[in-house]
């Protein structure tokens, strides 16, 4: 399991093996310069989504991820983070446009307070998802309505004080493991299920109707920050981590490789 203090700040140059997978983390709560300049990156499609916002701090956020998003992209790609253009699935998932080649790059990003997570990978699906874990969420209700049968089992068999943390680590690989899919919740979180239990290995035990994918993809859970839960879900096995903390605002010192 990655921890908190497992995240190193990036070296200088940057490169992403065909059998790595990097992920990202990085503070919403920017200085107000920093705003400003991660908001000239945007293009004009985001620029109207952040507009949409009705608070300033939910906007800053916006902005803020998706300029950081933006300046990673450009760092992998050696282009300048304005030049990179965004395509999206049926369902939402971002990708790069007219990219093309034996290993493009994927990536999936997700945020939750004043954090967020960006995961990256060459030539295979990724999903990332971060939660604040708020206790008065996790209950019972809300897993009857997502969970499947089992899961749900498996939650109220275990000791009241585990319940939180054990809600947040099955909501978070499931919505990890739809979002590597690329399907959103047209894939229903109660047809599969995933481990929970806390201090065992994250795994998705099971899929209605497709065996086949159980070995497809491997889990790994990431402790970026007190009071968050997160995970990670990726195509294939063959890969090993590398965590990395962002460093600043956009003009900060770095280099593509």
């Amino acid at each position: 399991m990655i921890t908190a203090s497992g995240w190193s700040l990036p070296p200088k140059t940057l490169t992403l093996g065909n059998d790595e997978v990097h992920v990202w983390r990085a503070s919403l709560d920017q200085p107000e310069s920093n705003v400003g300049e991660l908001l000239a990156l945007l293009d004009s499609d985001e620029r109207k989504r952040a507009e949409r916002f009705h608070f300033r701090k939910d906007r800053d956020h916006f902005i803020v991820a998706r300029g950081i998003l933006r300046v990673l992209l450009g760092l992998y790609l050696n282009r300048k983070p304005t030049e990179v253009s965004f395509s999206y699935s049926l369902f939402g998932k971002p990708a790069l446009e007219h990219e093309s080649g034996e290993h493009p790059i994927r990536f999936n990003l997700s945020h939750s307070h004043a954090l967020s997570l960006y995961a990256f990978a060459c030539g295979r699906e990724v999903g990332v998802d971060l939660e604040y874990a708020r206790a008065d969420f996790a209950s019972e209700e809300i897993a009857e309505r997502f969970f499947s049968d089992g899961e749900v089992a498996a939650l109220r068999a275990l000791d009241p004080n585990l319940k939180t943390e054990a809600f947040f680590n099955c909501w978070t690989r499931k919505e990890a493991y739809i979002k590597a899919r690329g399907e959103g919740l047209s894939h229903p979180l109660n047809s599969f299920a995933v481990s929970m239990i806390p201090g065992a290995p994250a795994a998705l035990l099971s899929v209605e109707g497709d065996s086949d994918e159980i070995p497809r993809w491997a889990l790994q859970d990431l402790k970026p920050a007190p009071g968050y839960a997160a995970a990670l879900v990726v195509e294939r096995h063959d890969w090993r981590l590398k965590c990395y903390e962002w460093p600043g605002g956009p003009s900060a010192d770095r280099s593509a490789g």
